[in-house]
């Protein structure tokens, strides 16, 4: 492992006065490995939108950089920056900008259409305040009419004025290597930080992989499927995987590494402590 190698950790806002207490012991126990900043998600709907602002507000607070996600699908111009605003007000210095998921029914999409134009936006309305992270998907975008469009429209958010993006989690890790190669060839030499996501149990993991697109490989799966309600074996199984995903990064040079913990700190120790 690379002893330059940076962490970052991404959290969902807790929405119980339990979530919020088991969050804070996720974050104290990830603030061993001095990440480079806490990024913390966002949805639509204005109490989603609080609860990102006060986690936000809480991690920066403690010390450490907070990154709020925000996402424009169904938001005006104004309400966009009416955050901004708020965000700059509080010192926040890094976002994580995302298009937002098409919620079921919609009619009009808002402002904003695609992730470029919401980067585009920030840029104009603030300039260089913020460091921009955009999405980056290695094995596509589940809308994505072919492999090549998809490139195009990550190189549209990175011309928008992106300084890096941080990819949807893969277990191939050659999908990864082909994606930043081909982003390359395009002329794209911003960074593309491997997200990774570890493997807490079989059935959550399969439900957010078939929303996402991202592919769990048939041997993994088999393997995941055998282990049944035996959630330690499973986990410890995952570990390693996961670990072996992240050494064969850094081999590799990479070095920087984005966890979805979903709240939990533990098993992305282990994989940490086992590099």
């Amino acid at each position: 492992m690379n002893n330059k190698t940076s962490f970052s950790f991404e959290f969902f806002p807790p929405k119980t006065a339990e979530g919020i207490a088991n969050l804070r012991q996720a974050r104290t126990q990830l603030a061993e490995f001095s990440p480079e900043f806490f990024s913390v998600t966002f949805g639509a709907g204005g109490s989603t939108r609080d609860r990102t602002m006060d986690t936000v507000v809480e991690i920066q607070g403690e010390g450490s950089e907070a990154a709020p996600h925000i996402s424009c699908i169904s938001s005006s111009k104004q309400e966009i920056r009416e955050l901004l605003q708020a965000y700059q007000a509080k010192g926040i210095k890094r976002l994580v900008t995302l298009r937002g998921d098409i919620p079921s029914g919609e009619v009009s999409v808002g402002d904003f259409k695609y992730a470029n134009e919401l980067v585009s936006f920030i840029r104009a309305e603030t300039g260089d305040w913020f460091h921009l992270e955009v999405a980056a998907y290695p094995e596509f975008h589940p809308e994505a009419g072919s492999a090549q469009k998809d490139l195009e429209n990550f190189k549209r958010k990175i011309d928008a004025g992106a300084d890096s993006a941080i990819t949807q989690y893969f277990y191939n890790v050659d999908a990864y290597f082909r994606f930043v190669e081909a982003a390359q060839t395009l002329g794209i030499t911003a960074p593309i930080i491997p997200g990774i996501m570890p493997i807490y149990n079989y059935t959550q993991l399969a439900r957010f992989s078939n929303v996402c697109g991202a592919e769990i490989p048939r041997w993994l799966r088999m393997r995941l499927e055998a282990y049944g309600d035996d959630l330690a074996s499973l986990r410890a199984f995952g570990v390693d995987v996961v670990a072996d995903i992240c050494r064969k990064l850094s081999e590799a040079g990479i070095d920087k590494m984005h966890f979805y913990t979903l709240n939990q700190a533990g098993i992305i120790g282990q994989i940490i402590r086992q590099l």
